[in-house]
């Protein structure tokens, strides 16, 4: 039986307009590889207070191994992205003691959804906590319901509770993460432990970004930082008819899928998947970058046979190529490469494809493979693990990913809107200034087509680190999309190597 208790703020009052929370710890064992792994799970809400009145309650799920030496042990804290999204992503996909099953690559199975125990944990070397922030899964921030004496300015919806979006920005969200992080490591005596931090997607520019406003603003040394198919520059995500960054930084993640859909030719020698994605990266930035900044300036003879070369990578047509003067956009190739076939890959993981139910329609309207159709697995995992296997008790519903936090997102720290680029490269390499010892670790999967690889390995090479901060930098590309994980080889390539990142992170003092 578990064992419950409320968790309600210090003073024992609530928000307005709350609602109940009640924390709840459980206690498993999980077998790998002949050994048996005891492990205690918290699932709790922390209280967020501003001059001592609480204004949010963050929900976090918490796995720590039974040993005796607790303190001795790594700590990892672990958030999503979106923004918007809650950690389950990565809490019911790869880290967590248990998982949602998919198709040995990655593909999706058939309902009813699975639940395994995760042979694949990364308990075995760390323990975990699981955030949701603000917004997401089952943190939320009330504000009072609002009134007004004046009948004339009464609007009808002003005095129903609402949800106060002032925690949906980028320096009060990671502010709030800071704050709950600490929190969790007074109340478990966790402050000398080996800290590291974890974050998919945003949830990587989170950690880029926390890599130096942990350590300069809350008093927390890291061991390590991972960033798991990270948006750390946002000026490369989006592409227009005037700008090289975004297309350059996705066209080796095209070939890499056309390369797995089997339509690629003249590869020029390369054989494996890294060496063809290698020969892309060398073509977009050589070749491809030369029409991309001088347009119709390129003589016409060039710019056929950049064309010819794109087709023959990326197993589009030569015509359709120069149509859009060799800016190809990921929902275009999408539905382009394999439209004989009728059918659309997906923007997550370009490996997969699905049937396009209006293939005759000028403009994509079906479902996208590998995000809409992954909703309904995470949704059922999470919800199946907090509320049967924890033991959570909440009237609440759990949003996986919450558009409405995503719609609302902003940035008030923007000094003007001419300076509106954002990004957090320059915080990651701050950090690691600040803390030579740290060690970062930076994770994509091939057929992503919305944080590319080739992104973050263009980046690193601008980021002018010593050989000693070098040293302390590592890239790792896996086959598998946005959540790589999902793909079965990919995910123990991925726990085995941040194993041998947890180890060379951590000082042996002995």
């Amino acid at each position: 039986m578990p064992n419950t208790s409320s968790a309600p703020d210090d003073n024992g009052s609530r928000p307005a307009s709350t609602f109940r929370t009640e924390s709840s710890t459980t206690h498993h064992t999980l077998d790998i590889d002949g050994q048996s792994l005891g492990y205690r799970a918290t699932a709790e809400w922390t209280t967020l207070r501003r001059i001592h009145k609480p204004v949010a309650e963050v929900f976090h799920t918490s796995y720590f191994v039974d040993t005796d030496d607790s303190v001795g042990r790594p700590l990892t804290f672990v958030f999503n992205g979106g923004p918007g999204a809650a950690s389950a992503f990565l809490h019911m996909g790869a880290l967590g003691p248990r998982r949602v099953a998919f198709g040995e690559s990655g593909t999706i199975p058939p309902m009813p959804v699975e639940v395994l125990e995760n042979l694949e944990t990364w308990l075995t070397f760390t323990d975990l906590v699981f955030i949701d922030p603000v917004g997401t899964g089952f943190s939320r921030a009330l504000k009072e319901a609002s009134t007004s004496n004046d009948s004339t300015k009464v609007d009808s919806q002003a005095a129903d509770p609402s949800e106060d979006p002032g925690f949906w920005d980028i320096d009060h969200d990671l502010s709030s993460l800071g704050e709950l992080i600490c929190r969790v490591l007074s109340q478990q005596h966790r402050w000398t432990s080996p800290l590291f931090i974890a974050g998919e997607s945003y949830g990587g520019f989170r950690v880029a970004k926390m890599a130096r406003m942990l350590q300069e603003s809350h008093g927390v040394g890291l061991c390590g930082a991972l960033l798991i198919s990270p948006a750390i520059e946002f000026e490369g995500l989006f592409g227009t008819d005037y700008n090289l960054t975004h297309w350059i930084e996705v066209f080796p993640s095209l070939v890499a899928a056309a390369h797995q859909h089997g339509r690629t030719t003249n590869e020029d020698g390369a054989e494996s998947l890294e060496e063809v994605v290698a020969l892309a990266a060398d073509f977009a930035t050589k070749q491809l970058s030369r029409w991309l900044a001088l347009g119709n300036a390129l003589p016409e003879v060039d710019r056929t046979a950049i064309a010819k070369r794109m087709a023959e990578l990326t197993g589009l047509s030569e015509a359709f190529i120069e149509n859009v003067g060799g800016r190809i956009t990921a929902p275009q190739f999408c539905r382009e490469l394999l439209k004989d076939q009728k059918r659309v890959l997906g923007l997550y993981d370009a490996s997969l494809s699905t049937a396009d139910p209006f293939p005759d329609r000028t403009n994509f309207e079906g479902p996208d493979p590998s995000l809409l159709s992954i909703d309904r697995l995470f949704t059922a995992a999470i919800n199946q693990q907090l509320r049967s296997t924890l033991k959570v008790n909440s009237e609440l519903d759990y949003r996986l990913l919450c558009m409405e936090v995503f719609e609302k997102w902003k940035h008030e720290g923007s000094e003007h809107v001419f300076k509106s680029a954002v990004g957090a490269m320059d915080d990651l390499r701050y950090g690691m200034s600040l803390n030579e010892h740290m060690k970062v670790f930076i994770a994509h999967g091939y057929f992503d087509l919305i944080t590319p690889c080739y992104a973050t390995g263009r980046q690193v090479d601008l980021m002018k680190l010593t050989n000693d901060q070098a040293q302390n930098l590592t890239t790792k590309n896996y086959n598998g999309g946005h959540m790589f994980y999902s793909w079965d080889n990919s995910r123990v390539a991925f726990r085995d190597d941040a194993a041998e990142f947890y180890k060379s992170a951590i000082p042996d003092r002995n």
